[in-house]
């Protein structure tokens, strides 16, 4: 970030939900952002005339790469119309970058990347102890503003 500290994560979290729905807007769609309680969705999307209908997970980083914190639960929570809008608030100054993928592409690109975590070894050779956490990341920005995928 420019000259401003981070914001606190859960903050950063709801304005990456605000952006991604703005940006909806913008490109002529309508979005909603659900309740908190909705687990796994925080945006209803469709098209003006309504005949197709998608739901979007959002997660936002304050960093400038772009790499993003799942849980395990992301690697079977997964549908032809769900979808990942990742959100890189790394500084005030500039707009949001919004890298957009299909929830089945997250799935087994996080399931293979742990698994092949796992297998590493890793401080002075140590096993990794497994965990719930999972990475996704997309440094050859396949997925940079790839709004097209969500078919909306």
């Amino acid at each position: 970030m420019t000259t401003q500290t981070k914001i606190p994560s859960l903050l950063a979290g709801v304005a990456g939900e605000y952006y991604v729905a703005a940006e909806l807007s913008r490109r002529g769609h309508i979005a909603s952002i659900s309740l908190r309680n909705t687990r796994g969705i925080d945006i209803l999307a469709t098209n003006q005339e309504s005949t197709r209908s998608i739901t979007i997970q959002v997660k936002t980083n304050q960093i400038a790469k772009p790499v993003w914190i799942l849980n395990e639960k992301a690697e079977s929570f997964h549908a032809d119309n769900h979808f990942y809008v990742f959100v890189c608030l790394s500084d005030y100054e500039k707009r949001p970058e919004f890298h957009i993928v299909p929830s089945a592409v997250v799935a087994e690109h996080i399931r293979v990347d742990h698994s092949s975590w796992l297998a590493r070894p890793g401080r002075n050779g140590v096993e990794h102890s497994d965990s719930a956490i999972r990475k996704f990341e997309d440094t050859e920005k396949k997925y940079l503003e790839q709004w097209h995928l969500l078919r909306l």
